[in-house]
């Protein structure tokens, strides 16, 4: 694979001292017989953080691209996800995430979503406490996770989320569950960073793209990174995947993250973490 050169991507630092890309790559909706080449791709545009789950399916895909890079194992931080329907057989299902990505040790490990009327997600969360203690995860955490699921967290456990991964984007910032979470020493992950496109054709957005010769999707990217989240954009496009990644020479001024703050619109996309149920399956 030819790699073109290197963009230099900020790292932040989790709560367990593990350091984490800021800009990662996410696979959501990459259907399993594309999966590899779209991950060689975004690893030959220079990404070195992957973000998978078990409920993609393309797991296996992402796992034979970091094997085919030949970019050393240590470079790359992969995430994956348990499935809500596996919540009762936790360690079985990490180790068929393992086995499907080829990888003795995950990166990053997330329970997919708290499922709260199943009420099983302080076992699954046992589980993984007990798989990072054994050394199969380099660190563990949530998605989707609200207040009350955290305080839930909190009361039983003995290793603390270093990642709560969240729908947060202009149209909808979830602001008080993000400075809950970053109060308690967790980490802010972004996913549909973009509002899946919906963010970037406001006005706000097109002046600032103006203003430093950007594309809307850099100064949305640009937004994130200078409110100290972690983001996983993902696009099937190698050209986009470029674009997005270059988001990290962009530096917003602090008026002007101010000013994408006010574009809050309470503009969900996905379901919500209270009531939402699926399996996943």
């Amino acid at each position: 694979m030819t790699e073109s050169p290197r963009t230099v991507v900020p790292e932040l630092t989790l709560g367990n001292s593990v350091r984490i890309p800021q800009l990662g790559f996410g696979v959501f909706q990459v259907p399993a017989d594309r999966a590899q080449e779209v991950v060689e791709d975004a690893l030959a545009a220079g990404y070195r953080h992957i973000d998978t789950a078990a409920a993609y399916g393309n797991e296996a895909g992402v796992g034979a691209a970091i094997a085919a890079s030949g970019i050393p194992r240590s470079e790359i931080f992969v995430t994956t996800k348990l499935r809500n329907g596996d919540q009762d057989r936790a360690r079985a299902a990490f180790l068929d995430s393992r086995r499907a990505l080829n990888l003795d040790v995950v990166d990053l490990y997330l329970i997919h979503w708290p499922v709260p009327s199943q009420g099983m997600f302080v076992q699954a969360w046992k589980e993984l406490e007990a798989l990072y203690r054994d050394g199969y995860m380099r660190a563990i955490g949530v998605s989707n996770f609200l207040a009350d699921h955290l305080d839930a967290l909190y009361e039983q456990s003995q290793v603390l989320p270093a990642v709560n991964q969240i729908e947060l984007h202009p149209g909808f910032q979830q602001a008080a569950l993000a400075a809950d979470t970053i109060s308690r020493g967790i980490a802010v992950e972004a996913y549909s960073p973009l509002g899946q496109g919906r963010e970037l054709g406001g006005p706000e957005v097109a002046a600032l793209a103006e203003k430093y010769a950007a594309t809307a999707a850099q100064v949305v990217l640009a937004w994130h990174l200078g409110s100290g989240r972690i983001v996983i954009p993902k696009s099937s496009d190698s050209g986009r995947m470029r674009e997005n990644l270059a988001a990290v020479g962009l530096e917003l001024t602090q008026e002007e993250l101010d000013l994408l703050d006010g574009l809050e619109g309470g503009r969900r996309i996905g379901a919500d973490p209270a009531t939402a149920d699926f399996s996943q399956f």
